[in-house]
């Protein structure tokens, strides 16, 4: 079947309006159709493929009009099928799990967890919705994660190759020990084994040292690249993100990972505070008024303002300014830094919102030309 022909489906004359919940695996999803009373239409299970979202999509038309649908790990074994289900235009919300005392008390099965995540949005719990992952949030998240494991493998090449070096022959020892890690990776790539009638052990430490030296400048090599795709990426959609003040490629691309492509995910600059963990959380009693840290949220997001704030505060005067003030105020450090990193995010959520209406009002030809 189709997606035109899936498209063109439309329920029974008469159906009663349903909201749709999906329990997702990686290898197949369980779906399940309630009534606005509750009442379960039905539960069905699908495979998770292209061919199984447009079944799963069909029968629950089928069943009753569906213009809601709740999906569990939206982020993960169910990005496809969230991204398929919007394309269909259907309001797809991130259900949450039921938590752990609930699942003290009752069994778990997957009909039970696709039945859960329904009524999750017929309650009003499912408030998130999903992100649409067709953007350069996505392609941003993307290069997020194959540069992120880069930088991970090329530390972990480093520490080994070091590690090699304290067992290593004390003549290729001393001669590598007073070396600086960017020397060391270069005199590393230059090593020879040696001829038949050099040590094994010392040809053996030699070939190693330089596999690994090649190893981490491959890794460089894709980070730069990887570096640049995100600069530009960043610079051609949100060219007043990348132009703030302490606001580098990597931070920026992080941020609007955490936001998304679809602006109406967040309600305002509030809840972009509230997603990157940079909301205070009131924590008064008596006649004592106190405000502590956000210890939850997207803690990548909560890093990369804490970048940013601390890049301000070396070299922006304005930051300086009121850090001083706040200090005289009696504040600590980690209380100006909590009150910067709220400030930080309100802007970040604006600078994204104006990119994004200007972004929608300029021609694909000029969009083109720019990239």
């Amino acid at each position: 079947m189709s997606p035109e022909s899936a498209r063109s489906i439309e329920p029974p004359r008469g159906a009663t309006e349903a909201v749709l919940g999906v329990d997702t695996h990686r290898d197949f999803h369980v779906a399940a159709v309630l009534a606005m009373t509750g009442r379960t239409l039905g539960i069905e299970r699908f495979p998770a493929t292209a061919s199984g979202y447009r079944q799963l999509h069909v029968w629950a038309a089928q069943l009753g009009n569906t213009f809601r649908a709740g999906v569990e790990s939206s982020g993960n074994y169910g990005a496809a099928l969230s991204r398929y289900l919007l394309s269909q235009g259907i309001e797809v919300l991130e259900a949450p799990g039921p938590g752990r005392a609930a699942r003290r008390r009752r069994s778990k099965s997957d009909r039970g967890d696709a039945e859960a995540a329904a009524r999750a949005v017929l309650s009003g719990r499912a408030r998130s919705p999903v992100k649409s992952g067709t953007g350069p949030a996505e392609i941003a998240r993307l290069y997020l994660v194959a540069k992120d494991s880069a930088v991970k493998a090329q530390r972990q090449a480093a520490n080994q190759l070091k590690a090699v070096l304290v067992t290593a022959d004390p003549t290729l020892r001393e001669e590598l020990a007073t070396l600086s890690r960017r020397a060391l990776v270069r005199a590393c790539l230059e090593l020879s084994e040696g001829d038949d009638s050099t040590d094994p052990v010392v040809r053996a430490t030699r070939f190693t040292l330089r596999t690994l030296a090649e190893r981490i400048e491959q890794l460089r090599a894709q980070v730069r690249a990887l570096e640049g795709r995100l600069s530009d990426l960043v610079r051609c959609h949100h060219p007043r993100l990348i132009d703030a003040v302490g606001i580098g490629p990597h931070s920026a691309a992080v941020l609007l990972t955490a936001m998304g492509d679809n602006s109406d995910r967040l309600r305002g600059e509030a809840s972009f505070a509230a997603l990157c963990g940079a909301s205070p959380v009131e924590n008064s009693s008596g006649n004592r008024q106190h405000r502590r840290l956000n210890r939850g949220g997207n803690r990548q997001a909560n890093a990369a303002l804490h970048r940013i704030v601390l890049s301000r505060l070396r070299w922006d005067a304005r930051t300086q300014a009121y850090y001083e003030r706040r200090v005289t105020e009696g504040k600590t450090r980690r209380e100006v830094i909590r009150c910067l990193k709220r400030y930080v995010a309100r802007e970040v959520y604006r600078l994204v919102q104006e990119d994004r209406r200007d972004l929608s009002r300029t021609p694909a030809v000029l969009l083109v030309a720019r990239r």
